[in-house]
């Protein structure tokens, strides 16, 4: 330093935040709170800080910066000026205690890393999360893995919005292995033409049941037949494709699977699609998952679930 540069001895709350690195709102936040003691004020009443003003704000930043809270920055002072209160009162110089902070900001310190290392694990999981997007589409790469896998192999774009649509609920409410299920019926349709031109047609009677159409309409039990004799092709035509036999075999890996992820904590399985959703039971959903189907539609599948009990009852 040259002679004759003579360094002040208070600066004004610009040339403070600007040594520190901070903004002069920021300081003023500080002695909002009580982190900071308010300095002492020139003859302009503009606050003016000293040397012991700018060692606190330094540490201040660098706690900051370290992801620690602000108050909890200002408990570890506070624990400080404690330690050294009982320090000048037992007359000697401490117990060893070295910086004087206590046992609260090694606490805070403990919670801070716990939170770190949570927010590590989220960063990978929605990385794996947009890797897998930018892999299998993205739509479908935020269905849970174990359900895309079963998916490979389909033509591109041979599986609807629709139909992730529907894989979407179906993860939600029944978990992973429900959802994998119910892609083999996606999987017929997709590699069979014809049972997907039927099934649009069956949809679009259905959808024509609106409110418009009493419950005792002759096209309410029309279309149920309709239904029922759909879902008894498509049936056979998984059965015949090996997708049932394929659907005992998820059960089997999903078990190997579950064991793992319930070790972790958590369902890895399901990690790369917002694993910490849990799935609901059946009853909850019905109560919160919203369907605008009509008193029509509503009977006409009711009139196709019995015709299936009846069918599956006949001898």
């Amino acid at each position: 330093m040259l002679s004759s540069f003579t360094a002040p001895r208070q600066v004004k709350i610009g040339d403070a935040a600007a040594f520190v690195g901070t903004t002069p709102r920021a300081i003023r936040h500080y002695h909002e709170i009580g982190l900071l003691p308010e300095p002492v004020r020139g003859g302009d009443d503009r606050r003016r800080y000293g040397y012991e003003d700018m060692i606190r704000l330094l540490w201040i930043r660098r706690m900051a910066d370290a992801g620690i809270a602000l108050d909890d920055i200002r408990d570890a002072f506070a624990d400080r000026a404690s330690a050294d209160t009982d320090t000048d009162t037992d007359g000697g110089d401490g117990d060893g205690d070295g910086d004087g902070d206590g046992d609260g900001i090694a606490e805070t310190l403990e919670r801070l890393e716990e939170t770190l290392l949570a927010q590590e694990a989220e960063l990978r999981r929605q990385r794996t999360a947009v890797q897998r997007m930018r892999t299998e589409g993205s739509r479908m790469g935020l269905l849970s893995e174990f359900v895309t896998s079963r998916l490979k192999g389909l033509p591109e774009g041979s599986l609807r919005q629709a139909d992730l649509d529907s894989l979407l609920v179906t993860e939600r409410i029944f978990g992973p292995l429900g959802a994998a299920v119910q892609a083999g019926r996606f999987i017929a349709l997709a590699t069979h033409p014809d049972l997907r031109e039927e099934s649009d047609r069956v949809d679009a009677a259905e959808e024509a049941l609106d409110d418009t159409i009493a419950v005792d309409d002759p096209r309410v039990a029309q279309v149920a037949a309709e239904r029922h004799a759909f879902e008894k092709a498509l049936h056979a035509a998984i059965e015949h494709s090996g997708l049932a036999a394929s659907d005992d075999a998820l059960f089997d890996s999903w078990d190997t699977v579950q064991p793992a992820a319930a070790d972790e904590g958590e369902d890895e399985a399901d990690q790369s699609s917002g694993g910490a959703q849990k799935a609901m039971s059946a009853f909850e959903a019905v109560g919160k998952m919203p369907y605008d189907f009509s008193p029509a539609r509503l009977r006409c599948m009711e009139l196709a679930e019995e015709l299936a009990a009846q069918e599956s009852t006949a001898p």
